[in-house]
């Protein structure tokens, strides 16, 4: 019997998933993607302060770990779409719990800052 994930153990493979989830930049395109497909240009504009290097990076790390797919349309000029896959899909619920978290207490973590920068 295979042991569970532990992300905790030093070499278990959760910690990459975690790490990927938890960049800088991951949860914003998930989140952008929630509603619909976009092209490059369209999240880097929705996302905002995202480069576009980073934004390639960010979209082609997520594209291989199974949560963002690509899709290349054959027309000219050429178009490119991103959406979520299904694995993409299940981050959603969480994403968004901590979207709302993060929205309903930044008072208090600006007061918590100021406080200690004080």
């Amino acid at each position: 019997m295979d042991e569970p994930f532990d992300v905790f153990g030093v070499d278990c493979p959760s910690r990459v998933i975690l790490q990927r989830i938890g960049d800088r930049w991951s949860m914003f395109v998930i989140a952008a993607l929630s509603t619909r497909p976009m092209r490059f240009t369209q999240l880097k504009n929705r996302i905002g302060g995202i480069t576009p290097k980073v934004l390639t990076e960010t979209l082609r790390a997520l594209q291989a770990d199974g949560l963002v797919a690509r899709r290349a349309f054959a027309e000219m000029p050429p178009r490119v779409e991103y959406r979520l896959t299904p694995l993409g899909l299940s981050l959603l619920e969480p994403i968004n719990a901590i979207r709302a978290w993060a929205e309903a207490n930044v008072p208090q973590v600006l007061e918590a800052r100021a406080r200690a920068d004080a």
